[in-house]
């Protein structure tokens, strides 16, 4: 089971508030993820923006949440860039005032993270990296391109079996601002809502 808040907090999206064309948006990842289900077959999503610091990571941990809170089987989610960076901290920040555990495995420019969304499930780990680190799926995966500037960089993402473009305002336009904190839980919370339609309405 999920930590009680991150299980209160998904029972309450509203996937009603989704429009039809984003709805329309996120049906090839639905139908990848029904056809790998048909298939019992392992699914690997690897979630791609432009540095792999804001976007991709809150993506990559709420897929990946959403996968084990609907008990879709044999789902790993990932995360990379056109470049390498950090996962930026008010991402973390974010996320652990959501529910979830965040525990920092190493310093540096570019720290390690484990990030518990269940007592007993595996850690997500996350940290900055190249979409085709060797830390990512070399194949039979599919690419989501959450932003608009990595989608229009990355003609080819080798190894991938669909490349699929689901992509997000970036809440780095806020840094620094009052409303930082307000941005950054607003994509967080539409990016959990955007799973939740998704891994909730598989068959």
């Amino acid at each position: 089971m999920a930590f009680d808040k991150i299980s209160n907090l998904i029972e309450s999206f509203d996937t009603g508030t989704i429009s039809d064309e984003r709805k329309q948006v996120l049906q090839p990842l639905i139908d990848y993820l029904n056809a790998k289900v048909a298939e019992k077959a392992p699914i690997r999503l690897n979630f791609i923006c432009t540095h792999n610091s804001r976007r991709s990571h809150l993506s990559q941990v709420w897929a990946q949440t959403m996968a084990h809170y609907f008990e879709v089987k044999h789902v790993s989610c990932y995360s990379g860039g056109t470049e390498a960076t950090a996962m930026f901290p008010k991402v973390g920040e974010t996320l652990a005032n959501q529910g979830f555990r965040i525990n920092k495995l190493s310093e540096g420019d570019n720290p390690v993270y484990a990030i518990k969304f269940s007592e007993n499930e595996p850690a997500i780990i996350a940290f900055s990296k190249e979409f085709g680190h060797s830390f990512n799926p070399s194949s039979e995966f599919a690419a989501i391109m959450t932003c608009s500037s990595a989608d229009e960089a990355c003609p080819m993402v080798l190894g991938c079996d669909k490349r699929i473009a689901i992509t997000y305002e970036d809440p780095k336009k806020s840094d620094g601002t009052p409303r930082q904190t307000e941005i950054y839980l607003e994509r967080s919370l539409q990016i959990a809502t955007e799973m939740k339609f998704v891994f909730s309405g598989l068959k």
